[in-house]
């Protein structure tokens, strides 16, 4: 396999991480802790295939995905937000419910006859990269953009760290904190999208594989920075790389690589977490006084 040729393939793995880390970066920067991330994943990768599978069209069916992933989402906002109910209970309900909608659909799927892989995939441009994976540098610079360089930004950031602050500058933090979890929500579905579509053209039960956890890890690790997000995301998109690259050619037992990249998650997370400053009230419900 030629340098531009392998460049591609890592970067295809690293894209469906990136996507979500991105995303869970905006959410986590306004003081929300989004742990559904893999359910929301799983449904909307789940959503893409089928829609696609139907229509004979991969932007159809990325373009479900996004959008159920905004809803299941901001379902999930409305309680950990609005309501202010405990963030990790939420996310964990919305990853069992991920787990168990798409596993049952699919056992339904199978016995009714539904082909679920062979579905269409993007068209590649100059036959060589395909367009989703243009926007993820764009994308990237834009959440950078967003939260270091606009108003909104800042604010939303102080929604993160100080809430009364953003209230005083004539913010809504509930407001903030909903359209952070928008931003999650449709970058989870396109990372869902991008899993089935952009990579396999197929979907299994569970095939996140705990994708949407290490996003979240990608996020500590990232320093909630975008660029370091990203070169987080490389790193693992590299290791889930390896993992098929190493197939059938080492001595060395299969389930190793496969676990490579969660062990490497978590030895890093240990490592950079002990000096890493989170935002001051991540994972705190915001109840306005009065």
């Amino acid at each position: 396999m030629d340098p531009i040729s392998l460049g591609l393939r890592i970067i295809q793995f690293t894209a469906p991480t990136a996507f979500a880390a991105l995303g869970e970066t905006i959410g986590q920067k306004t003081g929300v802790l989004n742990i559904g991330l893999e359910g929301t994943m799983l449904v909307s990768a789940y959503a893409a295939v089928v829609v696609s599978g139907a229509t004979g069209s991969a932007w159809l069916g990325l373009a479900a995905a996004v959008g159920l992933g905004l809803l299941l989402t901001m379902i999930q906002a409305y309680f950990t937000v609005v309501l202010a109910s405990d963030q990790v209970v939420a996310g964990t309900a919305v990853n069992l419910f991920g787990l168990g909608l798409t596993s049952t659909l699919f056992d339904l799927g199978v016995a009714e006859g539904r082909e679920y892989s062979g579905v269409a995939g993007f068209e590649k441009i100059g036959g060589v990269i395909d367009p989703v994976l243009v926007l993820l540098p764009i994308l990237g610079f834009g959440v950078y953009w967003l939260l270091f360089r606009m108003e909104i930004g800042l604010a939303m950031r102080a929604a993160g760290e100080y809430p009364p602050a953003a209230e005083s500058a004539g913010f809504s933090v509930i407001r903030l904190r909903l359209w952070g979890q928008a931003f999650c929500g449709a970058f989870a579905g396109l990372a869902g999208a991008y899993l089935t579509l952009g990579i396999s053209q197929s979907f299994a039960q569970n095939m996140t594989a705990g994708r949407g956890f290490i996003a979240i890890a990608l996020v500590t690790f990232g320093r909630w920075r975008p660029g370091w997000v990203l070169a987080a995301s490389a790193l693992i998109g590299f290791l889930e790389w390896l993992q098929f690259a190493v197939q059938g050619k080492s001595a060395l037992p299969i389930q190793l690589f496969l676990a490579l990249p969660y062990v490497v998650a978590l030895f890093v997370l240990v490592l950079v977490g002990k000096g890493t400053q989170q935002p001051q009230n991540l994972g705190v419900p915001f109840r306005r006084k009065g």
